[in-house]
């Protein structure tokens, strides 16, 4: 069953959402996606400093979400 709910955001935040979004991807696809515990595949070889300042970068994105 599917249940249709309003979220209000800020034009900011759904200008955010929005750059977020993939091409075919719908809001709810979107949301549904940043909400995931999943952790994400780890692929490609990055020295351990460009790994930790991309996994920051991830950090600090999520909780600008969060606040």
């Amino acid at each position: 069953m599917h249940v249709s709910t309003s979220i209000r955001v800020s034009e900011e935040t759904k200008e955010k959402l929005d750059r977020l979004k993939r091409d075919d991807e719908s809001s709810d696809e979107l949301l549904a996606r940043l909400a995931s515990d999943e952790e994400p595949i780890a692929v490609g070889s990055w020295d351990s400093d460009t790994a930790d300042r991309a996994r920051d970068a991830i950090d600090r994105s999520r909780d600008s979400f969060e606040r």
